[in-house]
């Protein structure tokens, strides 16, 4: 794969090992530039934008697909998530970890495509190199949620410190990944009777993916929240509360157990107990928040695309 990309143009070595690091490995390449960044929310926005660019004589279509990411993350910074600790308004450790893993393994497979030795250092890095030798959105997805669903696993002990709201809104944002995943890869999990429009509908390059990461309408650009998750729910309706409660919370067990199979991240089956996420979550002791009333507008959902 790696000769595939390079084999395009003699100069992309040249254009991408631009930072002498030690050993000339893409592993320390990466964590040289994720360091170069680490406390500096602008500028780990810059390097993840910088890392969809490639010279354009081997363009295969790479940069659209940094439209959702750049979504995702312009909603971090706006809450101050990414700040670091000596920011006058601190930013979250779980956060800063998540983006970390994705970054670090963005960077690592570009460093391997185009010069860097060494082999993935973790399977998420070889989902990104499969991302760049051929860019579709089921290979982009696959890459993504690889380094954000391994970044939950790798940081639990980080979202357990988190607060309540916080916590509800880390599974909230897990589940919506997870399900714009499959609504590319596999839309009838998904969607049901209505899997035809799922590959568009979850095109991370056409802005729909947006609708699923950003929880902007809900969340005040604020960090911490604090405690009651209740004031935040009953504010979730219309689309979010459709998707969330209509189509998705139905589909839980199953969405989660496709999910470990396609990331190879069995870990991912444990983070959901039946209609409840569990992640950084008490199920037992602190289920109801999950135990929606669906509107009109769910039922209805629910009922034309049943989860079957």
């Amino acid at each position: 794969m790696r000769q595939d990309c390079l084999a395009e143009s003699a100069g992309a070595k040249a254009t991408w090992k631009n930072r002498p690091v030690a050993g000339n490995s893409a592993a320390a390449y990466a964590r040289f530039e994720l360091n170069r960044v680490r406390d500096d929310p602008e500028a780990r926005f810059l390097l993840m934008r910088r890392l969809y660019e490639v010279p354009r004589e081997f363009d295969r279509g790479y940069l659209p697909y940094r439209r959702a990411t750049s979504a995702f993350m312009n909603w971090q910074l706006r809450r101050g998530l990414l700040n670091p600790p000596s920011h006058r308004r601190p930013g979250s450790p779980w956060w800063r970890a998540l983006n970390e893993a994705l970054l670090r393994d963005t960077a690592e497979a570009r460093a391997l495509a185009f010069g860097y030795d060494g082999e993935p250092s973790r399977n998420a890095v070889a989902a990104h190199l499969d991302f760049i030798n051929r860019p579709t959105a089921r290979n982009w997805y696959r890459a993504h949620n690889a380094s954000i669903a391994a970044g939950y696993l790798d940081n639990e002990a980080l979202a357990a410190e988190e607060d309540r709201v916080e916590r509800f809104f880390i599974n909230v944002v897990l589940v919506r990944v997870l399900f714009a995943h499959a609504l590319v890869a596999a839309p009838q999990l998904a969607l049901g009777r209505l899997a035809p429009v799922g590959r568009p509908a979850g095109d991370p390059r056409v802005g729909m993916t947006g609708i699923f990461l950003s929880l902007s309408r809900v969340l005040p650009d604020t960090y911490p929240l604090g405690d009651d998750v209740e004031t935040y729910v009953a504010i979730e309706h219309g689309f979010g509360h459709m998707l969330d409660i209509g189509i998705i919370a139905p589909r839980f067990t199953r969405l989660y157990d496709w999910s470990a199979d396609v990331l190879s991240l069995p870990g991912l089956r444990g983070l959901v107990d039946g209609s409840t996420p569990t992640y950084a979550w008490d199920s037992k002791d602190d289920a109801d928040v999950w135990d929606f009333k669906p509107s009109r507008l769910a039922r209805l959902v629910r009922r034309i695309v049943p989860a079957g």
